[in-house]
């Protein structure tokens, strides 16, 4: 197994846990996807990505539909993606990518988390580098054979294929199968799979640290406090960083 299958292993187990804060995410990913390609999903590639995310963590199907009505409407403003870069505490590098309405309010308030938890802010470019910016699929894997679908896929750059488990809602194991690739390979991969009828669970961008860092459980209390700020934020929609995470 490669580092995308521990960096998922590590994060399937507290991140975006809370399903308020995933609803809230899903619903300005619904916002971008039909201010840019119209809501139809049918001829909009990154609403059906977007759909298939929201019913993959038990979105309604109303409140998908009202997301989608109150996203075409013309007074409906739009959310710019804003990526922030900076350092907490004892050296660990933060990347967190944000959806906002309003970028200065974004701006002020991840400044003050930084601040507050002894981090700094850095300029763009500083710590990006040091993340590999990769799209993933989650897919039905009944009677598919790993390894052909692998040498199928690899003309796209696919890095990793791998089977991952999952409990739904009443406790049982689902086995499923998870496929990472370069972040630039998503569309490609997304026609091949709706073409030969390859049911896509979720899917979405991850950017994973090229090298992480271990610390001490009082060190890395120090910057879970930054973290969990961050993450508690309603323009935050990611948070990324080097700190090395131990999968339970």
């Amino acid at each position: 197994m490669g580092r995308a299958f521990e960096f998922r292993k590590a994060r399937k187990m507290k991140r975006w846990s809370a399903m308020s804060k995933a609803f809230t995410r899903i619903g300005k990913d619904i916002v971008m996807a039909v201010k840019e390609g119209g809501p139809d999903p049918d001829s909009n590639s990154r609403l059906r990505a977007v759909i298939q995310n929201a019913k993959s963590v038990n979105m309604p199907k109303d409140n998908i539909e009202r997301a989608i009505k109150r996203a075409s409407d013309k007074n409906q403003g739009d959310y710019k993606e804003v990526v922030f870069e900076g350092y907490a505490q004892h050296g660990i590098a933060v990347l967190i990518e944000t959806a906002t309405d309003n970028n200065t309010r974004t701006v002020a308030n991840v400044r003050s988390y930084f601040n507050k938890c002894d981090g700094s802010l850095g300029t763009s470019g500083s710590v990006v580098f040091m993340f590999d910016h990769t799209c993933n699929f989650k897919i039905k894997g009944d009677d598919l054979d790993l390894e052909e679908l692998e040498l199928e896929l690899i003309d796209f750059g696919v890095e990793e294929i791998f089977e991952d488990t999952d409990e739904d809602e009443d406790g049982n194991e689902q086995t499923s199968v998870m496929i990472y690739a370069p972040f630039e390979s998503f569309g490609n991969i997304q026609s091949y799979l709706e073409t030969n009828n390859i049911e896509i669970i979720s899917s979405g961008f991850e950017r994973i640290p090229q090298v992480t860092k271990a610390l001490t459980p009082e060190q890395a209390e120090d910057v879970e406090k930054l973290l969990e700020k961050l993450e508690e934020d309603d323009d935050v929609q990611n948070v990324y960083h080097t700190m090395e995470e131990i999968a339970e």
